[in-house]
């Protein structure tokens, strides 16, 4: 699947598509709603079926100090957009240009003028525009005046309330990693390359692909029982610890998976690591020996989990 420029002028071939737009962070249930109704509509019309993202999210150009949450990079969600059924993915770039651009402006410049869209599907709650002056109801007229259509589609609810990428995130703080993979519809899933380390996990025979957490959110830290896709595709389970290490010092934030079973050298290849179940919060040690002792029963309760 194609990922383009929201700036830029689009490709004759994908024209006149149909357009899931919003911020996509997670790609869950709810997202997964608007974007099938773009598909669905491009499907019956003969139409492409686009997506439209914005990166870096505008609360990290808004502002630039804040922890990091994200759920998704863009290469996942591309993925996730394209296993959709969608055609392209359309990348709006939020900088100082985009954030100055009134939502008349926006809707000029970057649906008609770049994308030249049949039509827009977006979620029912979508702002967009200086000062977030635009929401569905200025679509709606701009689509009135311009020719192009709109659909909105209402929040999906889950256990009364509905899903949205702050519940999710909430959920992961919380610690419970399930509770996230039922409102995104799949386990969170961090995806980085494997680093060189301390090399301190082989000494205790317990040898763990390091990966940098970068900027996505950070979940409670603890130990996880976890599944991961390796670069070759296999698939392997494993315990994971995701925090500062507090036995060791400096402290140093990492995800850390231990594989059942497994012998390679991972190093520089790209791993995708999903959080299936929280087993327990960091710990200190005073001894090697009650770290070690500690891990084989992490172990031991991950496999369990991870064989249900």
């Amino acid at each position: 699947m194609e990922r383009l420029d929201g700036g830029s002028a689009i490709p004759a071939a994908l024209a006149g598509g149909i357009v899931a737009l919003g911020n996509f962070d997670g790609f869950h249930h709810g997202h997964q709603a608007v974007v099938g109704r773009a598909v669905a509509r491009a499907k019956a019309e003969g139409r492409p079926a686009l997506v439209a993202t914005f990166d870096p999210h505008p609360v990290r150009y808004f502002r630039p100090d804040a922890a990091p949450f994200r759920l998704t990079t863009l290469a996942q969600r591309q993925r996730l957009f394209a296993a959709a059924g969608a055609d392209a993915m359309i990348v709006f770039r939020f900088d100082a240009d985009l954030a100055a651009l009134s939502a008349d402006a926006f809707v000029a410049q970057r649906l008609i003028g770049a994308l030249r869209v049949a039509g827009v599907v977006t979620g029912e709650d979508f702002t967009f525009g200086l000062h977030k002056g635009g929401n569905v109801a200025t679509l709606r007229a701009a689509g009135e005046r311009a020719g192009f259509s709109v659909d909105t589609v209402g929040a999906v609810m889950l256990d009364g309330a509905p899903i949205s990428s702050t519940r999710i995130r909430d959920a992961l703080r919380g610690g419970d990693p399930r509770g996230a993979a039922r409102l995104l519809t799949r386990p969170f899933t961090i995806e980085g390359p494997v680093q060189h380390g301390d090399k301190l996990g082989r000494t205790i025979g317990y040898p763990t692909a390091n990966v940098d957490m970068g900027d996505y959110l950070r979940p409670a830290y603890g130990i996880y029982a976890v599944r991961a896709t390796l670069a070759d595709g296999r698939r392997v389970n494993g315990a994971a610890n995701l925090g500062i290490r507090p036995t060791f010092d400096p402290p140093k934030e990492l995800l850390e998976p231990f594989f059942f079973d497994f012998t390679g050298d991972l190093y520089g290849q790209v791993i995708a690591v999903e959080l299936v179940d929280y087993l327990r919060a960091e710990a200190k040690f005073d001894t090697l020996d009650g770290l070690v002792a500690q891990m084989d029963r992490d172990c031991a309760r991950a496999r369990e989990l991870l064989a249900e």
